[in-house]
């Protein structure tokens, strides 16, 4: 089966969250699977693109409204990740050094995408399914089914993954001269409610839909920012699929990053060479318990919640945990968290951005993990960290439901409904009593680490899917 994925996200060419850890993983198995899975992505200015060899695939030149651009597509030489790369270069567009954070965003990701289509046209073989992933790539099916200088890719099934359905891409009405000539009787399979919304119209023109987990594909028909009732109106080509981890690159036995390597049987001496490496750099007391959160500092993620929960859990638990936080986002959260520093120096310790080694690091020496997300489509974090042997502490929602199970229910991981202050800090007591009892603790650590969360089972549903739409 010949599978093309269009996103904006893929590590490790360029990545800003899960959906470039998904990208880059998905197509790798599927081509292990023997399938011919492809990758094509906007051609940003990072590391990636400088370190390795690339060869013209192809050129063009198209328009978006009155813009008239060339653009051209180029691939990777050595299929490194596992899979055919290709990367569009728009000159002044596409080619900068951020994914994302420009005024011009939403011109940058519909001509990226009318680049995608124009080059698609002229494929003597068309791809059996084009995988499209969040709204960046959300006006493709439509633009299959419609505009009418892409009418050769009518019939050419489009899958769309919703991994997170709170950023949506809106555009106001006068945006629409942007997209390619269409049938204007087809407008309203672009809107909802009164503008132009990409992943909406994704949702109404993908042959089939996806999220990245079970459970948040149940909750959109609740909390989706306004699409609730499009998503109940489309329930019966929807599907949950839970996302993998990709093995390979997080395995503590082989990580590169690591101070020391480990595996089930090893664990807790393993995890105390890598914590030992943290408290040193981070001048933190070993002994303690270590909490870590790793993300982005937003409200999605309940960031919010931490400066308060840290501040509260260290005095009601007599100063013997440690905190160590890593991620960036709100500029007063950040702010607020690195005031902790001052206030509870022997206790807590933050590094505000993204250091990827760290990250690793930190999942292997760390004892338990936060995740009191209040939006958490898939989460992928929560699965490193049970890799690692680091017990998940997570709100029940979205993909933390369906991959935690609390201790009280003979799981690995401790639960809670609320993101609220006080509900964190009574889980964090309930972490302190699982640390005090070394042999409790070895024995969790051994059976999260024993769970699989690889992609191989993620890629059969998958293809699953893409087979029913080719018999349709």
């Amino acid at each position: 089966m010949n599978i093309l994925h269009v996103t904006a996200e893929c590590y490790p060419v360029a990545k800003a969250g899960g959906l470039g850890d998904v990208a880059g993983a998905l197509p790798k198995y599927q081509c292990r699977a023997r399938h011919n899975a492809m990758l094509v992505m906007p051609m940003y200015q990072t590391a990636f693109l400088e370190k390795n060899k690339w060869e013209v695939h192809h050129k063009g030149r198209t328009n978006s409204g009155n813009y008239f651009f060339d653009y051209t597509i180029i691939k990777e030489k050595t299929n490194k990740l596992g899979f055919e790369l290709f990367l569009v270069d728009i000159n002044g567009l596409l080619d900068r050094p951020k994914i994302y954070g420009y005024d011009d965003d939403a011109q940058r990701f519909v001509a990226f995408q009318i680049a995608v289509c124009h080059w698609l046209t002229d494929w003597k073989v068309k791809p059996d399914v084009v995988h499209c992933h969040d709204f960046h790539t959300g006006l493709i099916p439509f633009m299959f089914k419609y505009c009418f200088n892409f009418r050769p890719l009518a019939k050419v099934p489009t899958v769309f993954t919703i991994h997170n359905a709170e950023y949506q891409g809106w555009m106001s009405w006068d945006k629409s001269m942007w997209i390619p000539e269409y049938d204007i009787w087809r407008a309203g399979l672009l809107e909802w409610k009164n503008v132009i919304n990409p992943l909406a119209s994704a949702v109404k023109n993908a042959w089939k839909v996806t999220t990245v987990s079970p459970s948040y594909m149940h909750e959109l028909k609740h909390n989706s920012n306004g699409l609730e009732l499009l998503f109940e109106y489309e329930k019966g080509k929807c599907i949950g699929i839970l996302n993998g981890i990709d093995t390979e690159v997080w395995n503590p036995k082989t990580d590169k990053y690591l101070e020391a390597h480990y595996s089930s049987l090893t664990v807790n001496k393993g995890k105390k060479s890598n914590k030992e490496m943290l408290c040193k750099t981070f001048e933190l007391d070993i002994d303690k318990p270590l909490f870590i959160f790793i993300g982005r500092l937003v409200h999605e993620k309940a960031a919010n919640i931490l400066p308060d929960t840290i501040g509260s859990a260290i005095h009601q638990l007599n100063k013997e945990v440690n905190f160590l936080i890593l991620g960036s986002g709100d500029p007063h959260v950040e702010w607020l968290l690195e005031q902790l520093k001052k206030i509870v120096p022997e206790n807590y310790n933050c590094v505000i951005g993204y250091n990827e080694q760290l990250s690793h690091i930190m999942y292997a020496g760390a004892d338990f993990l936060l995740m009191p997300s209040r939006v958490e489509p898939c989460g992928l974090n929560q699965m490193y960290a049970m890799r690692y042997g680091t017990m998940p502490m997570v709100r029940r929602t979205g993909g933390l439901n369906d991959t935690v199970t609390d201790i009280g229910d003979e799981g690995w991981g401790i639960c809670f409904n609320n993101a609220e202050v006080q509900e964190l800090v009574n889980a964090c007591k309930r972490a302190m009593h699982v640390y005090n009892n070394p042999k409790v603790m070895t024995a969790l650590r051994k059976k999260m680490m024993k769970i699989d969360n690889s992609w191989e089972n993620t890629v059969d549903k998958y293809i699953q899917l893409y087979k029913s739409v080719l018999l349709n």
